[in-house]
């Protein structure tokens, strides 16, 4: 442990409970001794955003191009308001859905409905609680990441949904105290990017589109819509620098862009002091330009802040349509119609939205995918008759067709959870035969929920067994299996006895059974739990994002009672990420430790499987579980830094979150990253690594097409005018205007007022292709996915039952800036006992290269490149150079050539090649959501707010703004871009 981390952590001692204030560091998030010097130049303090325009018009690369053709004939027959209708929400509680836009019912083409969430169907009956993304993440297993997205996908489908708001990259996980890291998958851009990208793909092919999200740097809750309950008037700035964000943050929405995700969520935060939803930068030219996105963007709820600017900044659909729920005010809608009539926002930019939000549905196959009574469920209540316009309370009408959609995803699931359960330590306890004595379980977390598994809406409390976090990321359970009712069904079974004590802070009652059991030689099982979720609820004072790393419900205490008495004491965790377990995990009283993660309806199920050996645990750690809270080098920002202006979040500790930053830092880990054990355990050998011939990696040159229109756009206002065969429903958002003049009908005072908008955001004309971009399909310069080198390993199974083992191959790409390793590949393989499988992993282009921040491309540097196959980030058992001068950089270079390695390994990592991978002794142990109303509803469609990054300029500088590019040591010369 370094000086400097003593003496921070002696100077702020660390919060030992949920319920305490928060911890440090304040007015930083970023520990003193964990930056990253090279990010100094991009992720400072009042960083801005560089101006990207013109928003780049979708033109269908890729598998894309028949649902672009479809669209663009759709398009072509509508008028300017069916167009607005189609970007514009109609309001909260306006109509069925979380979310919906307005209806073109001349063509029959129905109201999309937006619904979450990433783990099933929120705010209805009859569906399933899936286990959250952390624990599928867990599984580390790309045929199980894809058929929970189909499960998911289908519910969404047969319910009516259009867009399942999910999954999600973002949060990605920078800081463990993040309250919303649980819906997405791991602090670990490859592993995140992998799941991300089988999510969608098993979404989709149910025929429902996805919604990737939340875009991008949205890492904390505090701060992320500004006030309440704070004095803060802006949201937080999360202030990235050019290299982190390419190689650390948008790698998994590069990876779900591939995957042909139909829509992404733009964030509530700024980034470098823009908001999402109208920084053109991110939207235009990371997203639509580089990465060729060809679906639309959507504003989170709430989170769009102008009409004009977040359309020229490339945001496609606002949700859920209006500035405050149930305002009846919106940016977009009539002020949009108005916009396009007056030349702010001109015509091909809003056939462009409409394109690519109706490619979107025909991308999945909308139309091949229809239910009756879409969508057969109303968000507001659960009664059969209701009103359709839930806030105008007008149109009483069956609501609800309590359609029940499970089919038999409760198998799935119950899997799903069994696969992602980790088991930290195993001295001999597990698994259990049944035949114990006495079975003593303690713990609320093993428990029912006093109010029913949906007692507490959107599950904002803590109440019995965690079996997922809280928010909009949630759904109903059916039904909620706790661990007492399975295990006491298991042991019941044997003809056992089997007690509990579920009161967490009943220390007598506790004592005297743990005693007990020791007394005839029986089990103890303790369950304990952590929670977070949503900024919008606060659960025991934490505002979504946790105040510190401990367990709930003095959980470290009913852990310390029940040991102190009872010498055979398994512990399990319910947990949205890692806690401190310094306490307990070396307690020889301690027999055994389970990650349990978030594993939904069929949560005592899948327990019991595990603990029982009826499911032999394979899963792996999605993330690094330290000894306290500094080692991991971020952490969240909890109180105001910068008066009542935006919070600056500076990302200054850059690529190094997680297991990079314990290995920067010199820390050692208590279970690191991809860490789980077996009941079984492994061997690794033989490691080769075949070189392929690949094409020269060429930088995208050339221009997009012009800017399509589509129909004509009558200046006549009279057509706009609301038809008189319309009834309007209050507070709903149509796209009509009041009055033949424009001004009169914004209602702006400051209508007409002089302002200038990027010049560069009207150039319809043929724009140049990004290097790193594409003109051929989504994703990014193709050449990137080249397959440079193919790696194979020896994984044996030298137990006596069978097993899965998860190998994992790591890369150090040399620099003196890199990390010491980065997760690149990995496979899920079941292995009977004695037998010997081979692993298989391929390495792209991609994987090897950085990011160049004058050249902004991916290059190749000239440092040594080393591959390391193992069971963890630490164990890393075998290695090899990747030799670099065998590939070929032109199309007709020589063909593949092998060659093997020692097992040797980076220094301090474990390098035997002969240990067992997946023995009991750990590697490396010791032993919602109010709405900001920025502006006027009847302002010129936002005129009066600024572009992303307040600049009139219309020549995007791509080089300022984020880059490494001022230090000496990054970029040219150290990185060489003739060997991409």
């Amino acid at each position: 442990m370094t000086f400097m981390r003593t003496v921070l952590l002696a100077a702020v001692p660390l919060a030992l409970a949920q319920v305490d204030p928060p911890g440090p560091p304040f007015p930083n998030s970023t520990y003193p001794n964990a930056t990253d010097p090279l990010t100094d130049s991009g992720a400072m303090w009042n960083e801005t955003s560089p101006p990207s325009y013109p928003s780049p018009w979708g033109t269908g690369l890729g598998d894309w191009a028949d649902a672009y053709k479809s669209a663009r004939a759709f398009v072509s027959q509508l008028t300017l308001t069916e167009k607005v209708n189609l970007t514009t929400g109609v309001g909260w509680e306006g109509e069925k859905c979380v979310g919906n836009n307005g209806a073109i019912p001349r063509l029959g083409f129905k109201a999309l409905c937006m619904q979450d969430s990433p783990l099933g169907v929120r705010d209805t009956d009859f569906v399933s609680a899936f286990p959250a993304g952390v624990t599928i993440a867990a599984t580390w297993d790309r045929a199980l990441f894809y058929q929970r997205g189909f499960d998911m996908g289908s519910e969404h489908r047969d319910k009516g949904v259009d867009v399942q708001l999910g999954p999600v990259v973002g949060p990605l996980g920078r800081t463990p105290e993040g309250g919303r890291n649980w819906e997405g998958f791991a602090p670990d851009p490859v592993l995140s990017g992998i799941a991300v990208a089988q999510t969608v793909k098993g979404i989709q092919a149910a025929g429902v589109m996805a919604c990737t999200k939340h875009y991008i740097g949205y890492e904390q809750e505090h701060f992320r819509q500004g006030a309440p309950p704070t004095s803060v008037t802006e949201s937080i700035s999360s202030n990235i620098d050019d290299v982190t964000m390419h190689e650390l943050y948008l790698w998994p929405f590069a990876d779900a862009v591939r995957a042909g995700t139909a829509s992404i969520m733009c964030s509530y935060n700024q980034i470098n002091n823009s908001y999402a939803c109208q920084n053109s930068y991110t939207q235009n030219q990371l997203l639509k330009n580089e990465l060729g996105f060809q679906g639309f963007i959507m504003s989170d709820w709430s989170g769009q802040h102008s009409g004009v600017s977040s359309a020229l900044a490339g945001m496609d659909m606002t949700m859920p349509g209006d500035i405050g729920f149930d305002s009846g005010t919106s940016f977009w809608g009539a002020n949009l119609t108005i916009a396009v009539l007056n030349g702010t926002v001109p015509q091909w930019r809003l056939d462009d939205m409409a394109v690519r939000i109706v490619a979107g549905w025909y991308y999945v196959d909308r139309e091949a995918n229809q239910v009756a009574n879409a969508p057969t469920f109303s968000s507001w209540t659960l009664d059969t008759y209701n009103y359709q316009h839930f806030y105008a309370s007008e149109d009483w009408t069956q609501v609800n067709y309590h359609v029940d959609v499970r089919d038999e995803h409760a198998a799935d699931i119950r899997n799903f959870a069994a696969k992602g359960t980790v088991l930290l330590k195993n001295n001999g306890a597990l698994p259990l035969s049944g035949n114990a004595k006495l079975t003593a379980v303690f713990g609320s977390d093993a428990a029912e929920n006093q109010y029913g598994p949906n007692g507490c809406s959107d599950r904002g409390c803590d109440n019995g067994t965690l079996a997922m976090g809280w928010g909009s990321g949630t759904d109903n359970f059916p039904y909620l299996v706790t661990p007492l009712e399975a295990i006491k069904a298991e042991v019941l079974s044997h003809g056992k006895s089997i007690e509990d004590v579920i009161d967490d802070y009943a220390y007598a009652q506790q004592n005297a059974l743990a005693r007990r059991v020791t007394d005839v030689g029986g089990v103890c099982i303790v369950f304990a739990n952590a929670d977070s979720g949503e900024g919008y609820i606060i659960v025991d004072d934490n505002e979504g994002d946790r105040n510190n790393l401990t367990l709930w419900h003095n959980g470290d205490d009913l852990i310390r009672n029940v040991t102190s008495f009872c010498n055979n004491t398994i512990v399990v965790m319910h947990t949205v990420g890692p806690v401190l377990v310094d306490s307990f995990y070396d307690n020889e009283n301690v027999t055994a430790i389970i990650w349990a993660g978030l594993p939904g309806q069929e949560s005592g199920n899948s327990i019991t499987d595990i603990l029982y050996g009826k499911v032999n645990p394979g899963g792996k750690s999605v993330f690094t579980w330290g000894a306290s809270r500094g080692e991991y080098g971020a952490d969240v920002i909890y109180e105001p830094n910068n008066g009542v202006l935006a919070p600056q979040e500076d990302f200054a500790e850059g690529v190094f979150i997680d297991y990079r930053a314990f290995d920067k830092l010199g820390e050692t880990p208590i279970y690191e990253f991809g860490f789980g054990l077996s009941y079984t355990t492994f061997s690794y050998s033989n490691l080769q690594i075949a070189a392929h011939a690949a094409p020269a990696y060429t930088p995208t040159t050339g221009d997009t097409p012009s800017a399509p229109t589509y129909g004509v756009v009558s200046n006549n206002t009279a057509d706009y005018l609301f038809p008189a065969d319309i009834t309007r429903i209050p507070a709903y958002i149509y796209p009509y205007l009041n009055s033949t003049s424009l001004s009169a009908s914004s209602g702006d005072p400051l209508y007409a007022i002089n302002y200038t908008f990027p010049a560069g955001a009207y150039d319809g004309s043929p724009q140049p292709l990004l290097a790193a971009g594409s003109s051929v399909a989504p994703g990014g310069n193709q050449a990137l996915y080249d397959v440079l080198f193919t790696v194979t390993a020896t994984v044996t199974n030298t137990g006596s039952v069978e097993g899965d083992e998860v190998p994992q191959l790591y890369l150090n790409l040399g620099g003196p800036n890199d990390p010491k390793v980065v997760l690149r590949n990995f496979d899920r393989i079941t292995i009977a006992p004695g037998a010997s499988e081979t692993f298989t992993a391929d390495i792209t282009r991609r994987d090897v290269s950085n990011w160049d921040t004058v050249a902004q491309d991916w290059i190749i540097s000239s440092y040594t490149k080393t591959a390391y196959v193992g069971s963890s980030s630490r164990k890393l058992l075998l290695s090899a150079k990747l030799d670099l001068s065998g590939v070929s950089t032109s199309p007709s270079g020589p063909s593949s050539t092998t060659y093997s390695s020692s097992s040797s390994s980076a220094a301090g990592y474990s390098s035997s090649s002969s240990s067992a991978a997946g023995s009991s002794i750990s590697s490396s142990s010791a032993a919602g959501s109010s709405s900001s109303a920025a502006g006027s509803s009847s302002s010129a469609a936002g005129s009066s707010s600024s572009a992303a990054g307040s600049s009139s300029s219309s020549t995007p500088t791509v080089t300022s703004s984020y880059g490494h590019s001022a230090h000496s040591g990054y970029g040219p010369p150290s990185y060489s871009s003739t060997s991409a």
